[in-house]
């Protein structure tokens, strides 16, 4: 998504909920749209002058309006990157048990249809429609093996 039409989205998603996008909520969409991974705060707060406490409030508010997904890890970090549906590239998350690294990984075509399928399938067993899947493996980094 072209840099104008992500901030023109974002923009709308926090009027629907009567927020605005401030200089701040605009910096922290910045950061996170020049990444390939989820970014834990003190990563973030590294690539721009922002209050941490600022930085915290700003990202509930967008995570709140579905601009940004929040990633859990084993070491007890939340990460956070843009959400699938701005950032354009659905995707799912290596995690490292050891040091709490996450990775983004593109699954191949064949697994998509096979996730799909088998989400589609335990769904119903439960009277649920799914609409969407995110799946995280989790196993040891190469750093950490």
């Amino acid at each position: 998504m072209a840099r104008k039409q992500l901030h023109e989205q974002v923009g709308l998603r926090l009027a629907a909920l009567d927020q605005r996008y401030t200089t701040s909520r605009r910096s922290l969409v910045e950061v996170l749209a020049d990444t390939d991974r989820p970014m834990t705060i003190s990563e973030i707060l590294a690539a721009r002058a922002l209050p941490q406490s600022s930085a915290y409030r700003n990202l509930v508010v967008l995570g709140e309006a579905g601009v940004v997904h929040r990633v859990v890890a084993t070491d007890d970090l939340s990460r956070f990157e843009l959400s699938e549906a701005l950032s354009g590239r659905h995707h799912h998350h290596l995690i490292c048990g050891v040091c709490g690294m996450v990775a983004d990984m593109d699954a191949s075509p064949r697994l998509e249809r096979a996730l799909a399928e088998a989400a589609k399938a335990a769904g119903e067993g439960a009277g649920f429609e799914v609409t969407d899947h995110r799946i995280d493996l989790m196993g040891s980094c190469s750093d950490c093996r």
